[in-house]
């Protein structure tokens, strides 16, 4: 008898867990849906055209988000080229070339502990190197460079992850072929680990958008009625670095400034300004998914 019922038990703990679990997962799910359609409830009446191409006002039914959506772009456009080349380089070297010893150790330990540094830290790390002793001003490249190194942990972590889950056969029978270790990392262990770095950056670019508190540090600003100067220039080479050294604010930080104000209107503009951050945020996303689902599609034939 005591044999027969330690199996039942088994079955009602299991049957416990799993109903705790979907429980969970329905609280969560439901508070998150419920903020996403308080968002949208407060913030449609505000999305227009006029909206999205004005600049910020004191006057809320005119202000707009034109400015903080190009500032968005610049920034997570420097911030990609910034983490997710250097952040694949490094996961590929220290999966696949580094010798494992306590150096590589404790650049790994480093890295792990880097992911869980508060975002205020890289922040004032970004005011006394890039602002201070660089001299790069509080500028957009200034703010891609913070939020790139912020993302690269991650980055690396989310590399190393994918390349380590490629079963080791596949680079023998490369070698056994006569592939050198770059051809077996170029041909064999990148295509099959690029959905997982896809899936890494993903979650990267998506926390770099959304950070306010390292932008401030460096001198982001609330207000700003001008554009940063166009990359392409009409006379050769007909492009233009110059927009890197301008001021810059962005998407967070321009809801941050209607928050705090008392006006009711403009804390639907804050509202608006959430539902097109989102929907930027969005399509990043699944532009990233694409790539992974071609990546996958590649392989497949």
């Amino acid at each position: 008898m005591l044999a027969a019922a330690h199996p039942r038990r088994r079955r009602w703990l299991d049957a416990a867990f799993l109903l705790l679990g979907a429980a969970l997962i329905v609280l969560s799910l439901g508070t998150l849906a419920a903020l996403l359609l308080d968002l949208l409830r407060d913030g449609l009446s505000r999305l227009s055209l006029e909206f999205l191409t004005s600049f910020p006002s004191r006057k809320p039914d005119q202000a707009g988000v034109k400015s903080a959506i190009v500032g968005t772009c610049a920034v997570m456009f420097v911030t990609a080229v910034t983490a997710l080349p250097l952040g694949v380089a490094s996961g590929i070297y220290l999966e696949e070339y580094a010798r494992k010893n306590w150096r590589t150790a404790i650049i790994e330990i480093n890295i792990a502990n880097l992911a869980g540094v508060p975002s205020i830290i890289w922040g004032l790390m970004a005011l006394g190197l890039l602002v201070y002793a660089l001299g790069l001003k509080r500028s957009i490249l200034t703010a891609g460079l913070t939020l790139g190194l912020l993302v690269l942990p991650i980055v690396i972590v989310a590399t190393r992850e994918a390349i380590r889950a490629i079963p080791q056969g596949i680079r023998e029978g490369a070698y056994a072929l006569g592939a050198s270790r770059w051809q077996t990392v170029r041909h064999h262990v990148l295509p099959y680990s690029m959905s997982g770095i896809l899936t890494g950056a993903i979650i990267a670019m998506s926390r770099a958008i959304g950070e306010t508190a390292p932008l401030i540090t460096i001198g982001a600003l609330t207000y700003i009625a001008f554009l940063p100067p166009s990359p392409v220039t009409p006379s050769p080479p007909f492009v233009s670095l110059s927009w890197l050294d301008s001021p810059f604010t962005v998407l967070p930080i321009q809801m941050f400034n209607w928050v705090s104000r008392p006006d009711p209107r403009f804390h639907a503009n804050a509202a608006a300004a959430g539902v097109v951050l989102m929907s930027i945020t969005l399509s990043m996303n699944a532009l990233a998914i694409l790539l992974r689902y071609r990546s996958r599609r590649v392989i497949r034939w």
